[in-house]
């Protein structure tokens, strides 16, 4: 199929509608609304159910059900909006319902502001609702990416019977590349636990509640059962001129496209410099860093917040090597010269950036 020039946020929805999206609920903040709208005028073109909700939270209880139902569906949003939806999150998960969450990340905290940023990654990774629970949480770079990963979060929610959730930024979600769609609809998957009716079958009952600690202790270690075999299969990265390098920056969506570009040109420079890119930030990416500071490679995390994935990949590496930290707030986002500039600020204390 030809490329098309689209949206970062267009082109997710239409991955979604081609994935088999058959319901959406939303409620519209910036800088994520051309999902809702996207959504609103081509969903029903393929039998699908669009509906504006009276309020985030709204959104996120009609998702549950449409999940529980047995419906492929989703739902977008961007950073304080997804703080309203934590709760009904946390029961979704809770419930082993797939589902699709989209967020666009803006600058907070509090409304903050419209521009991109990368402070939510906590909220993402380590729950942000009530409860031990775990999204998979994918993070493209690309609008090529937002349509291919929304296919992804689907297959992956239905797979697991989890919500999975496409963390972007305003950015991504705003700029125009070319795109191309080269996937049919995913296949339909059986789901013999929804809630269809209860004709000439006995009935389905999906809660969360339990108020026996024995039976609901067990329901806890089946689910982070399930984490670990996610944490196991799911995680995905990319790296780029690692195998040699004295420095090797972390960092994801946005940021790793200038990452890359100051890799280039450090490298022009002299300066053997690679990059990590998480694809998937639950299941944070292991391997590669753990492999990197076995061999002795300090790191450079670059976010577009206060610190939050650098305490992840401090983590893994346990002290083997210096994680040195670079970031930007409020909006601001680095440009490759920038991250140039410090990479050569490392390398001039002693000859090496550790």
């Amino acid at each position: 199929m030809a490329k098309v020039l689209m949206k970062g946020n267009e082109a997710l929805a239409e991955g979604a509608i081609r994935a088999g999206c058959k319901a959406f609920f939303g409620y519209p903040i910036t800088p994520q609304n051309e999902i809702p709208a996207y959504m609103s005028e081509h969903l029903p073109e393929h039998e699908g159910v669009f509906l504006q909700a009276e309020s985030e939270v709204a959104a996120i209880n009609m998702v549950y059900g449409a999940a529980g139902a047995g419906a492929r569906v989703m739902t977008s949003s961007s950073s304080p909006g997804i703080s309203l939806k934590t709760e009904g999150i946390s029961y979704i998960a809770g419930a082993e319902l797939p589902c699709v969450i989209v967020n666009i990340v803006r600058c907070g905290p509090g409304l903050g502001g419209i521009h991109p940023a990368q402070g939510d990654y906590f909220q993402a990774v380590k729950g942000g609702g009530h409860g031990d629970y775990r999204m998979i949480v994918l993070t493209p770079g690309s609008v090529q990416e937002m349509a291919d990963m929304a296919r992804d979060a689907f297959f992956l929610a239905e797979k697991w019977n989890n919500p999975v959730m496409i963390m972007g930024d305003g950015i991504l979600g705003q700029m125009m590349e070319p795109v191309e769609f080269h996937n049919g609809e995913l296949p339909v998957v059986d789901k013999p636990w929804a809630t269809t009716g209860a004709s000439g079958r006995p009935q389905n009952v999906i809660t969360t509640l339990d108020i026996i600690p024995e039976s609901f202790e067990q329901k806890n270690f089946q689910l982070t059962d399930k984490y670990r075999r996610i944490a196991a299969e799911e995680m995905r990265w990319e790296a780029t001129d690692t195998d040699d390098a004295e420095l090797v920056i972390v960092a994801y969506g946005i940021v790793a496209r200038v990452a890359k570009t100051a890799v280039q040109m450090a490298r022009k420079r002299g300066l053997r410099l690679g990059l990590i890119r998480p694809k998937t930030v639950f299941p944070f990416p292991e391997p590669p860093i753990a492999e990197l500071a076995a061999k002795g490679t300090p790191l450079l995390v670059v976010e577009l917040s206060a610190g939050q994935m650098v305490e992840d990949v401090r983590l893994i590496v346990n002290g083997r090597v210096p994680v040195h930290f670079h970031n930007r707030m409020g909006g601001m986002v680095p440009d490759p010269e920038e991250l140039v500039q410090r990479v050569e600020e490392l390398f001039s204390k002693g000859g090496s950036p550790s």
